[in-house]
């Protein structure tokens, strides 16, 4: 069967509601929405190479506008809301801003084949390059491993980024 024009939808447990904040040895993540705002556009768009390098993907394809991005940031938290995907910002203790990642339905960010449509859920991220220098991608990745075991019900998830911090 040919899947790749298929978006699988998270399979929640009656009435799940997401967690709006995650925290794990020193980060923070809060469901990303507009107050995000100046910190996100300032972040994507000082990291996008790093951002290719590792998350991979068609985004961001170059610098992003203060406008373009409060759309994006709304539809997140639409998203949020209908618990069609969880998307959060990422911080530091000291509030510094980090990145983002993501909970997606399979087939959203990655085209479905036989071998991912076993998942139950994509998980991406991408920290800024200050972030990056300072550890902290491979410290993310381990916090979304986390979080999946603790705060969501995923049991099969897929980290669907191009790097994978060896654990």
């Amino acid at each position: 069967m040919d899947y790749k024009n298929f978006i699988k939808s998270l399979d929640l447990p009656k009435g799940y509601a997401a967690p709006a904040e995650l925290s794990y040895e020193g980060i923070v993540a809060r469901a990303l929405n507009r107050a995000d705002l100046v910190a996100d556009v300032n972040g994507i768009n000082s990291s996008l190479a790093v951002i290719q390098r590792t998350r991979g993907g068609d985004w961001p394809s170059g610098p992003i506008s203060e406008e373009f991005d409060y759309v994006d940031l709304v539809w997140h938290e639409l998203e949020f809301r209908e618990n069609y995907s969880y998307s959060y910002a990422v911080y530091d203790a000291a509030d510094e801003y980090l990145g983002c990642c993501y909970f997606y339905p399979m087939g959203r960010r990655t085209p479905l084949d036989a071998n991912l449509v076993q998942h139950d859920v994509d998980v991406s991220w991408w920290v800024t390059e200050d972030a990056y220098q300072r550890g902290y991608y491979t410290k993310l990745y381990l916090a979304l491993v986390q979080w999946i075991a603790d705060a969501f019900p995923f049991k099969n998830p897929y980290f669907s980024n191009r790097e994978i911090p060896i654990a």
